[in-house]
């Protein structure tokens, strides 16, 4: 397992280097926007990873509460922080683009604000999983992760709903979305290399996750062990 993971860890690294390659590289410059459009090789595929993995932290809290076991509240946990890291990202880079495209830093519009609303959600779920100590802890965040999942769809179909500043998606857009091969490359390399990136970090965040769980529980049980002993 040691070898897989580390072998796993330096593709990773592989794929990030020639993705950041492909990015400032290999991608043509966009003519319009010039070099700050780079942005979007990060900003869009931060956002396909945040979605991802509030997707599987929404699987993983129907799971738990379903099976009520370490296991899906581990990856539930693991999946909702490194989901709030490449959003947090998205709501970086996302005005370090509009300045000089738009003018502005931040609108409140659909996108923008829904995007916002599902980081504070989520962020409210982490502060939940860290501050509180109640045994229904886990079942209280998993209902809330299953309510913030709600969300993803708005925030993903909020620029085909609403009128907005953000501008139209390229891909999948409808017609007049195209992109150029070579920016498409660009974008589907870093679209891969920031999926394995994320996979890699939630399965280190897991195992933690599960080792501290288990610590926990040996010591609560050594502790009631204690009580007993005492009691007699």
């Amino acid at each position: 397992m040691k070898r897989g993971f580390i072998a796993i860890a330096l593709v990773t690294l592989g794929m990030l280097s020639y993705a950041l390659h492909q990015a400032m590289v290999g991608a043509p410059m966009e003519r319009t926007m010039g070099e700050v459009q780079r942005i979007f090789y990060y900003h869009v595929p931060s956002a396909w990873v945040a979605f991802l993995c509030f997707f599987v932290n929404f699987l993983a809290s129907i799971w738990y509460l379903v099976k009520r076991s370490v296991k899906p509240d581990a990856i539930a946990l693991a999946c909702a922080e490194v989901g709030v890291v490449f959003c947090t990202i998205v709501l970086i880079t996302g005005p370090l683009w509009a300045k000089p495209v738009w003018g502005i830093w931040w609108t409140w519009d659909a996108r923008l604000t829904s995007t916002l609303v599902l980081w504070l959600i989520y962020i409210s779920y982490l502060i939940l999983r860290k501050y509180s100590s109640g045994g229904q802890t886990p079942v209280i965040a998993a209902a809330l992760a299953i309510f913030g999942f709600v969300d993803v769809p708005l925030v993903y179909m909020s620029i085909r709903w609403f009128r907005t500043q953000h501008p139209q998606p390229v891909i999948g857009g409808g017609e007049g979305s195209g992109i150029h091969p070579g920016m498409f490359s660009a974008l589907m390399w870093n679209f891969a290399a920031f999926t394995l990136f994320a996979a890699v970090l939630i399965y280190l965040r897991y195992r933690l996750e599960v080792v501290q769980q288990q610590v926990e529980t040996a010591y609560a049980d050594r502790a009631l062990a204690r009580d007993v002993r005492g009691a007699r």
